[in-house]
Parts: structure tokens; C-alpha cells; sequence
């Protein structure tokens, strides 16, 4: 098996460690950017060899784990490099526009878009983890448009792997992921800004941060450079997912400055229903 990660980082480098388990004699090769990060992957057992797009040909997998703006343009030239039973999967946190992208292209059967629902505020080869994807979700959209044998191949490379399929077309999983990941990232983003603008002794901020405030803000260790792309792209839906995340803020303020202690305590105790639903998640897992 020959399988291609373009993109060495948190998913895709963490997808071939985990084709590596299952498959010991698959050959990993990279491509990217980075020649820190090829020359990284291959010290950390990542990868087994450097590549180019001309390789492609012989490509079974190939992993499409850039930037979602860079993906735009990656994709349509992997898909003219590769040959008819290369299957190529892309990973990122929207679906409509590459799927828009690749719609007519020559070449569409052989791509399936997948978003696996796995990772941390980590980037680059050292973040790749062994076992990332294990019950967690990969939500597959227009699965009709692949090839039947290739999407049973990747199906099955997915379920191996340990997640469970969700299929949901591109317009719906974008407009979801803004509320269930999106969201949650600015959040954390603006968090941490209101600290670091408010709070300028970083003694401070290191001797009074809780537990709370540490796993709250963990996301704002993400990657700029991969998460401004995404909020580019999933503008629209991201801008009403804000105004309602606004609305809420606000109304609690409004509560507050009011005085209403029992109105604060029923809203805080409605949302305490989260608990059930996360732990249902578990159980499923």
C-alpha cells in the first residue's frame, strides 16, 4: 500500500500512524511545504519518504491535510496526478466549498470529503497522535459521488481506524460544525484577548488561572494560520452562530445588572442538560 499525506500535521499525520499500526508494510510518503516538518516527520516515524505530486500516480491513499483556502487548489491538482483506483480523501472543517470546487471536475469519483471529528490545540508532526481517531466521528458528504469500490476502500480504512461514519451533505455539516467547533474556537480566542488586554502582569494571569479558565482557553493555543481560513470560509453561517452567542451574552449582562439571581439560576440550570447529552457521547464512544 502506498499512502500519501500532503499536509504533515495534526490529522493527516496522525491518520498514516494509525495506517502504519494497521498496515505495517504500507510505504508513507509526504508532501509539503514545510521542510522542517518533512524532515521532522521523517525523524519521528511519521513518514517514511519525501515526494512530490509526480508520485502521485502511484498513489492507493492520498490524505489532503492543508489549510482549507489551500486545499481549493490542492485538491483539483492532486486529482489531475493520480491514477484511476487512487482514492483521495480531504480533512478539514468545511465541506461546501471544496465540495463546489471539485464538483465537475474530471476526476470528482475518485474523491470523498471527510471530517474527521478528532484532535487537539496542537500543529505540525509533533502533534501527530497514534489511536486519535477511536470512536470518534468522520461525517462523509456526498458519499453518492465517489465511486462505489473507492468509498468502500476509504469506509473501510476509516472503520479500521476506529471512527464511526456520519454522512451529512456539505451546506448541513457546515452550518453544525459553526455551533459545535467554530464557536467554541472564537470563543476561546476572544477569552484569552480579554485577559491579556485587561490583565497585563503575566505573573498574574499564571497564579490565578484555574483549572477552568486553563481548559476554557485551551483552544486559543490553536493555529492561526489554519483556523482563519476556516472562519473565511464558513463566514456566513459563523456570523449567526455569533449573533446568537451575542444575544445570550448579553442577556445574561442584562440579568446581572438587574440584579435577577434567579433568572441567572434557571438559565445556567437549563443548559446544565449538556451533561446529559456529553455523556451520552461517551457512553456511544
Amino acid at each position: 500500500m502506498k499512502v500519501f499525506v500532503i499536509g504533515i500535521g495534526l490529522i493527516g499525520g496522525s491518520m498514516v500512524l494509525d495506517i502504519k499500526d494497521l498496515y505495517p508494510h504500507a510505504t508513507i510518503y509526504g508532501i509539503d511545504t514545510n521542510e522542517k516538518h518533512l524532515d521532522q516527520a521523517i525523524e519521528l516515524g511519521v513518514i517514511d519518504e519525501m515526494a512530490t505530486f509526480t508520485d502521485l500516480i502511484h498513489a492507493d491513499f492520498v490524505i489532503v491535510s492543508v489549510p482549507v483556502d489551500v486545499a481549493l487548489t490542492v485538491v483539483p491538482q492532486v486529482l489531475e496526478s493520480i491514477g484511476d483506483q487512487t482514492i483521495v480523501f480531504e480533512v478539514g472543517s468545511t465541506k461546501l466549498p471544496i465540495c463546489e470546487a471539485i464538483a465537475n471536475h474530471a476526476k470528482r469519483r475518485n474523491f470523498i470529503a471527510t471530517h474527521p471529528i478528532a484532535g487537539t490545540e496542537f500543529s505540525g508532526p509533533s502533534a501527530a497522535i497514534k489511536g486519535l481517531f477511536q470512536g470518534k466521528t468522520n461525517i462523509i458528504c456526498e458519499v453518492e459521488k465517489t465511486t462505489f469500490k473507492l468509498q468502500e476502500r476509504a469506509l473501510a480504512l476509516f472503520q479500521e481506524m476506529g471512527m464511526r461514519i456520519r454522512y451529512m451533505d456539505p451546506k448541513s455539516h457546515d452550518k453544525h460544525i459553526a455551533y459545535v467547533s467554530h464557536l467554541s474556537h472564537i470563543s476561546a480566542f476572544m477569552l484569552g484577548k480579554t485577559v491579556i488586554d485587561k490583565e497585563k502582569h503575566e505573573q498574574d494571569i499564571f497564579d490565578m488561572a484555574g483549572s477552568g479558565f486553563e481548559s476554557t482557553v485551551r483552544l486559543a493555543k490553536s493555529s492561526p494560520a489554519m483556523w482563519t481560513p476556516i472562519f473565511k470560509q464558513n463566514r456566513k453561517q459563523v456570523v449567526k452562530t455569533l449573533n446568537e452567542y451575542i444575544l445570550n451574552l448579553s442577556k445574561f449582562k442584562e440579568l446581572l445588572e438587574n440584579e435577577d439571581y434567579e433568572a441567572i439560576y434557571n438559565e445556567m440550570e437549563s443548559v446544565n442538560k449538556i451533561k446529559e447529552i456529553l455523556n451520552g457521547m461517551n457512553v456511544k464512544k
